[in-house]
């Protein structure tokens, strides 16, 4: 079956002109303790190492992902007067610190199925945050975690409005929606900040270009770093690749998060947009009902 039978739109959400519709007025701070353990196979999502590393690659990025996003709210934290906003940072802070130590400890589990990740680890803390962060001012730091905060709101929404982690070991797909929807909750905090403290469309578009460059960048190179070793272990990658080519629900997922990188990019670029535009704080609401977190 080709991609062209299947439906790979981006899902629908409702777009508002006012900025605060659609914002979380309380963001809680929820301790999950997932019981991550030997269970989880080494090909956890699709069942293929493409799949599983492609998202692998990702975790790998978020906990000193996290970290720098908070240090980039932090540094203007005195200058708020605002407390509604301080509130919400505050929110920010201790969730992004959860998904941080959340992903940690998920890491861990790739270490004891025989991976290295310290290698890539330390090379990316050197260049991101050792380099990169040290030379760019605090609001262009501030910047970028705007715009990175409006990509992983639209992650949250494609990993929690299709069936793709129907396909994953169901510990690591409740690690991902909650991520996802926590992510919803928060995602207008930094932009808040930014428009407070700065404003300026010019540094907001070069946060963007910079943000996803980098993204998109460490994202690529964890994965082949992954995918290296897997190949090192005698995994029969082409095998994996044809089953994955062929495979329609993994081609139109594929196909479903570059549409949804490519409206998330235009999105940020109109001058009078708002993360909050995207009324899609009800989605995030219903899937921690169903875990019964909704309120912490």
């Amino acid at each position: 079956m080709s991609t062209s039978s299947i439906d790979v739109r981006e899902p629908e959400t409702t777009r508002t002109s006012a900025p605060r519709d659609g914002r979380a007025k309380k963001i809680p701070v929820r301790a999950m303790g997932f019981p991550f353990d030997a269970s989880i196979r080494r090909f956890w999502l699709f069942g293929n190492p493409f799949a599983t590393h492609t998202s692998n690659g990702i975790n790998l990025l978020f906990p000193a992902g996290e970290r720098f996003f908070i240090r980039s709210v932090k540094h203007y934290l005195d200058e708020i007067d605002d407390p509604e906003l301080e509130a919400r940072i505050k929110g920010f802070f201790g969730q992004e610190g959860r998904h941080g130590h959340e992903h940690e400890r998920f890491n861990r589990i790739l270490v004891e199925q025989g991976y290295d990740i310290e290698t890539f680890l330390t090379w990316y803390q050197e260049l991101a945050f050792e380099r990169m962060e040290q030379v760019a001012p605090p609001a262009l730091r501030l910047s970028i975690t705007a715009a990175l905060e409006h990509f992983t709101a639209a992650m949250a929404r494609n990993g929690l409005t299709t069936t793709t982690l129907d396909n994953a070991h169901p510990l690591l797909a409740d690690l991902l929606r909650w991520h996802a929807a926590e992510e919803i909750e928060h995602k207008s905090v930094a932009y808040d900040v930014f428009m407070k403290v700065d404003g300026r469309y010019s540094v907001r578009v070069l946060g963007l270009g910079i943000g996803l460059g980098s993204l998109l960048f460490f994202w690529r190179q964890a994965t082949k770093d992954l995918l290296r070793q897997e190949a090192a272990r005698g995994t029969d990658l082409q095998g994996f690749r044809e089953s994955a080519r062929i495979n329609p629900q993994f081609a139109a997922e594929t196909e479903r998060r570059r549409i949804m990188f490519r409206t998330a990019f235009l999105e940020y670029l109109r001058p009078d947009f708002h993360p909050d535009q995207i009324d899609d704080l009800e989605l995030a609401k219903g899937l921690l009902r169903s875990v019964g977190r909704e309120h912490g």
